[in-house]
């Protein structure tokens, strides 16, 4: 079995997690997450920002598949598939 430790070492423990919350106590992490109204207003920017990077990406990647698409003849079904597709955005554009 370990020793037991004495008064001295237990609180010099203590005085080191103590030191150690404080310090986490500090950090900018938490400072945000102390107060509601901030993290609701940091919260609210995340989702933003989550939701204008997806409309982005996924505009950016349908646009490439359907350019990639089109291109490819060879397989009637998906070259005539993208091909419509093409037409019809160009429709919206002009219009």
């Amino acid at each position: 079995m370990p020793p037991e430790p004495d008064d001295d070492d237990l609180r010099q423990e203590v005085a080191r997690l103590a030191d150690e919350v404080a310090r986490l106590n500090g950090h900018r992490y938490v400072r945000i997450h102390n107060n509601v109204a901030r993290l609701m207003m940091f919260q609210f920017f995340r989702g933003l920002m989550l939701g204008l990077g997806t409309a982005v990406g996924a505009t950016a990647l349908v646009s490439v598949a359907v350019l990639v698409l089109s291109q490819i003849e060879f397989i009637p079904i998906l070259g005539d598939l993208a091909t419509a597709l093409i037409k019809e955005i160009k429709v919206e554009v002009t219009e």
